[in-house]
């Protein structure tokens, strides 16, 4: 069974990030029952609006800022759960020999790759939106003004 912690951030916004955590391993990696996942909602330095850090294959700690939007912290979760996708199926491992290498599906991605090139980056922006909606749909909240652009 995977285990989700969720810490900081109210108690409403728990809830919602919990709920969009499960949807996301049900709909990208729906047979994993081993993930553990532990979501910061924390002020986050710089412009990063959240990080997925793989602690191993099956543990990950995602971090959301918690001065975001609730939409947009929820797109950031659903960004970050493509991420943990990424990492737990093996599409995507990183490492550093001399400089930082990245591997994405047998390719060597150099470091010095622009963000916006970035596969992983590509898929997981390409994805937050449609998981939200899809989400936002599920759970009865598609009408709210909150989740409206």
């Amino acid at each position: 069974m995977n285990y989700i912690e969720i810490t900081g951030g109210k108690k409403s916004q728990q809830d919602k990030i919990r709920t969009m955590v499960e949807f996301c391993i049900k709909k990208l990696m729906p047979r994993m029952q081993t993930l553990n996942i532990e979501v910061k909602v924390t002020r986050i330095k710089g412009d990063a609006e959240g990080y997925c850090l793989r602690e191993s294959d099956r543990d990950f700690e995602i971090e959301v800022d918690s001065r975001l939007p609730l939409r947009k912290m929820l797109e950031t979760v659903a960004h970050e759960m493509v991420h943990v996708k990424q990492y737990a199926r093996r599409e995507m491992n990183d490492w550093q020999y001399k400089e930082v290498y990245y591997k994405w599906k047998g390719t060597y991605v150099p470091d010095s790759t622009d963000y916006w090139d970035l596969p992983w980056e590509i898929e997981a922006n390409g994805r937050e939106v449609g998981l939200f909606i899809r989400w936002a749909q599920q759970y009865g909240w598609a009408g709210k003004a909150w989740t409206q652009i």
